[in-house]
């Protein structure tokens, strides 16, 4: 058996990989678990420090040499310390964008945990978590039963982006603030996000994500 564990920045990512992802690789002998990143002593949740990270990576990475360590972080609100930041920015394309992360970012806590390179998968998600969702708008909208009156709303969102990993990442269109600002009763992060992945499947969604796709298929290949 495998042993994975997954850095989540929050309890609606938690949630997905635990309903969505886990089960999905139990038949492969992967074990997967997710571990929601304090961001304080006291708190947990919300946007995660570079130099918090590394301490749990380090952490985990030495206490289990034969396990394996990936992160589900969102590009959106990612802090300003990540290693490639900066040169994230120049990228024209969001996908260029978080493979430039994801290579500094591998690189950086290789070089400073000394373990095997391949036990470490970094992933960030563009740009967050809910472009995921919008992967079906009809699954989407049926997950409430007055959601459905605004599906061609959501619908009308996915025709505007190249894919739902492209929907941008400013603070009132990304993709969290577009179901909260189209969904009446209002989209709750914690009890709908898994629920929403649930109904849409990961077949569905690694056909509209490509980039989560990649993730998958080397959780997968493991």
């Amino acid at each position: 058996m495998v042993e994975v564990t997954v850095f989540t920045e929050g309890q609606t990512e938690e949630g997905f990989i635990k309903q969505v992802i886990a089960p999905s690789v139990r038949n492969l002998n992967i074990f997967v678990k997710p571990q929601t990143l304090n961001t304080s002593r006291d708190s947990k949740g919300g946007a995660v420090s570079y130099e918090r990270l590394k301490f749990n990576a380090r952490n985990t990475l030495r206490q289990n040499p034969n396990g394996i360590l990936t992160t589900f972080l969102d590009y959106y609100g990612l802090d300003t310390d990540f290693p490639g930041f900066q040169g994230s920015q120049i990228k024209a394309d969001i996908f260029q964008k978080v493979k430039h992360l994801e290579d500094e970012l591998h690189a950086d806590i290789i070089n400073y945990v000394g373990c095997v390179p391949a036990n470490f998968k970094p992933h960030i998600q563009p740009h967050e978590f809910e472009g995921l969702l919008f992967s079906d708008s009809v699954s989407l909208t049926s997950t409430e039963p007055q959601w459905a009156s605004h599906q061609q709303e959501v619908a009308d969102v996915i025709g505007q982006f190249d894919s739902p990993e492209h929907i941008n990442n400013g603070f009132e269109t990304k993709p969290s603030a577009r179901l909260c600002s189209i969904l009446e009763p209002k989209y709750k992060k914690t009890r709908h996000g898994p629920i929403i992945a649930s109904r849409i499947g990961l077949d569905v969604m690694e056909r509209e994500c490509f980039h989560f796709k990649t993730w998958m298929d080397w959780l997968r290949g493991l």
